[in-house]
């Protein structure tokens, strides 16, 4: 099919846990735990908004407020001492009352169900071709907490939701880069995480036309990637941002591989 071989060339060559730095997935890798890992990926990937510097400062500092198990300190949390100890966060527009609110919403859950991958394992129907409709229940559930701002997209409010997206591919796909920890969701249903590099490359790629980042388009752009990789559309996201955030990839000689004209990029 269009474009296999070069995207399995890319995954090959990029898809490695030497590339990842610097990217928020690498706070995964510190917790062998699931449970630790789903709770600081939710964290690293609602914070994965503006300079990547910004962004690993900010979600190490938040962490570090949860110490080195952040499933343990959620369980015995009291929501006066979560704000208490965030009080004083910024991140761009988001507030440390903002995350205290979401993680209170994520300790709810996690009281009820275990934890959050048997919630959004309830949540999505056999009948969903993706997971976007499970989205809407985890956030209206966690949001139901308190204010958690502007820290978790809603897909009804067609938003591409990148961040959960991002958030899913972590949990659900297990390779060399995605850890994985979520068993029962299928890979299938997850959606691309629409970024700007990823929008940029799928319109070069002609996987889209569409010149707005919106749900309609991720919806696109992931049907396509479903044509090339049916069980596994978001298979090659990992390996495609690198050539839009990295010095040292060559997003034009990738392109020329798929016949696209320098032009498109």
């Amino acid at each position: 099919m269009k474009y296999r071989k070069a995207l399995e060339e890319l995954y090959s060559r990029y898809n490695r846990r030497e590339f990842v730095h610097p990217d928020p997935l690498e706070f995964l890798y510190r917790y062998s735990d699931p449970g630790d890992r789903e709770v600081a990926g939710l964290v690293a990937a609602t914070l994965a908004l503006g300079r990547v510097a910004t962004i690993l400062a900010s979600v190490g500092r938040v962490l570090e407020a949860l110490g080195p198990h952040p499933a343990a300190f959620l369980q015995d949390a009291r929501e006066d001492d979560l704000r208490r100890r965030l009080a004083g966060f910024r991140h761009r527009f988001l507030a440390g009352e903002n995350v205290a609110a979401m993680l209170w919403g994520v300790r709810r859950i996690r009281g009820r169900y275990g934890t959050l991958g048997a919630f959004f394992r309830a949540a999505v129907r056999p009948e969903d071709e993706t997971v976007l409709p499970a989205i809407s229940v985890l956030v209206c559930e966690i949001s139901s907490a308190g204010d958690c701002g502007r820290l978790l997209a809603d897909p009804r409010a067609k938003s591409a939701c990148k961040r959960l997206n991002l958030y899913l591919r972590w949990m659900v796909r297990r390779d060399e880069v995605d850890p994985g920890g979520w068993d029962g969701v299928r890979p299938a249903q997850l959606v691309v995480p629409l970024d700007v590099h990823m929008h940029r490359i799928a319109r070069a790629l002609g996987l889209t036309q569409r010149r707005q980042a919106d749900c309609r388009t991720a919806l696109e752009v992931t049907e396509a990637f479903r044509r090339i990789s049916p069980e596994d559309p978001v298979k090659y996201d990992f390996a495609l941002t690198r050539l839009g955030i990295r010095d040292d990839t060559d997003l034009p000689a990738f392109l020329a591989r798929c016949g696209v004209s320098r032009g498109r990029a």
